[in-house]
Order: structure tokens, then sequence, then C-alpha cells
């Protein structure tokens, strides 16, 4: 109560002091083996929560640099049985390409609505998949024609696409996955991305590379290696320094174009009007 006057002489009741001697050693004793069981439990989760150490930094290594459309707004990379396809995006200039390698040249284009945003794409068996930014749809094309052949909704925005042999993933710039089946085209379920406890946001484009998901960070060097299974961030590789000298003052021309060459073990990386495209190596940061 506010005026109630408090004695500071006097002592903290206690709950045992009405209790006979024999009680209270047995309570003592019970909450020494609380006590041990806490202090137990408080070193596993201590110990838990330092294998969360943070993710490793990996480097890169230029093996080889292919010619790029510089015009390319790059939104998707895919690298199947020696051909380069992608996607690209901005409204009235979205197109799905197929191209040389070696020349850069563009043997294949078909061009998107100018209501639609081009974005990520990948293949699956003999389709070629690639989805739109805000519009809320999917485009399906024969892999060998470039003829559409059907649509499909998606939920929230589209960003990135790839697949792991079973769904289809995709990225929407924020920190959670869809995973998604490819022949109904609904949600399977859903991945937080996370490292120490804390979302990895802004993914991007992505590529699926040795049981691994790659996804890039929007607006940075970075490419996140992405544990399918639980989400978790296996480590970062920093492509800084790859950005061609033409495009460092063009704030569009970011990172974003991953594809993997399964056969040959091939990795390539570009962005939104880079002129180059690299086969890179991933090496270890000392």
């Amino acid at each position: 109560m506010k005026n109630q006057s408090y004695d500071q002489t006097r002592q903290p009741w206690s709950a045992t002091d009405r209790l006979p001697k024999s009680k209270v050693l047995r309570l003592q004793r019970r909450w020494l083996v609380i006590l041990a069981m806490i202090t137990a439990g408080g070193g596993v989760a201590a110990w838990g929560f330092s294998r969360d150490r943070p993710a490793d930094v990996y480097r890169y290594e230029v093996i080889h640099e292919f010619p790029h459309d510089a015009q390319a707004f790059c939104q998707g990379l895919v690298f199947e049985d020696g051909i380069l396809y992608e996607g690209t995006g901005s409204y009235g200039k979205s197109c799905l390409r197929k191209i040389d390698l070696d020349s850069g040249k563009v043997l294949q284009q078909v061009n998107l609505n100018r209501r639609l945003f081009g974005e990520g794409i990948t293949i699956w068996k003999d389709k070629l998949i690639q989805l739109t930014w805000k519009s809320h749809i999917g485009i399906v094309y024969d892999k060998n024609t470039f003829a559409k052949t059907e649509t499909f909704r998606i939920s929230g925005e589209g960003w990135g696409l790839t697949h792991d042999d079973q769904h289809l993933i995709i990225s929407d710039g924020s920190s959670t996955l869809r995973f998604i089946n490819p022949e109904t085209y609904k949600i399977s379920h859903r991945l937080a991305v996370n490292s120490q406890g804390r979302r990895v946001k802004n993914l991007n484009e992505l590529e699926f590379w040795k049981g691994e998901i790659l996804a890039n960070i929007w607006k940075s060097d970075m490419i996140a290696r992405i544990d399918p299974q639980n989400g978790h961030l296996l480590g970062w590789i920093d492509l800084s320094g790859l950005k061609p000298v033409t495009v460092r003052q063009n704030r569009e021309a970011v990172l974003n174009g991953i594809a993997y060459d399964t056969m040959n073990q091939r990795l390539f990386v570009t962005g939104k009007h880079w002129p180059k495209l690299f086969e890179i190596r991933i090496t270890k940061t000392p």
C-alpha cells in the first residue's frame, strides 16, 4: 500500500522457518538435485548453441569468362545439355532466351507480354518454367520449341526459381522459400532460412548445387549456401570484386544469375546488365 511503513531491520520470512529440521534437509537435497539437473541442461543448451557458429565464408577463382548481353536484365539462369537459358526482366523487355555459351549469341527467344515482368527460370523434365514478379503467374514452355503450354497461379511475388528433383523452389525476396508440387503447382511446404537464430532475408535468384540451395542476396555480392532440409545457412560465397568495372557505377547492375552445369560440374554467375558471364570455382577463405 502507498503509505505502509517498512521495517528495514526485519528479515524476510522463510517458508522453512516453522518446518522440522529433517524436512528442511530433505527440501534442501531436493533443490540440490533440481539445480544439478538445470546446470546439466544448461550445459547441453550451451553446447548446442556453440555449434551454431557463424557460417564459413568462401571466395572464388575465375576459371573462364564468357560474353553476356549487357542489355539483358538477368533474372534467371539455367544450364543444361550444353545450352544456357536466361530469363530477363523489366516491363516491356522481359523474355526467355536460349543462348550459345561460348559466343553469347541468342539462338532462340520468346518475349513476354508487356504487362509481365519476367523473373526466375528452371527446367523441369521437358518444360521450361518462368516466374513473373507481381502478376502471380508462372509460365510453362516446351523446352525445345519455346511454345507456351500453360500458366499457373503463384501466391505472393515470384523472384528466384530452381528445383530439387522433387519440388519447384521459389523465393520472393523474404527469408522464406516455397516448395511447390511440379505437377499441381500447389505449395507443399515452406522453409525459413536462418543463421544463428536470425532470418536470412532478400533471397533472390536460386540454383540447386550439390545438394544445397544457392541463393544470391539481392543488392549484395553474397551468395548463401542453404541446407534444403532445415534452412540452416551452410556458408557464404563472397563474390566481391567480380562485378565488371564497366557497370560498377550502375546501381541496377547487381549480381543476379546462377547456373550449374551438372555434367561437367561448372558453376556460372552473372548479373543484371553485366557484359560478362563467369565460370567460377569456390575456394575457402584462409
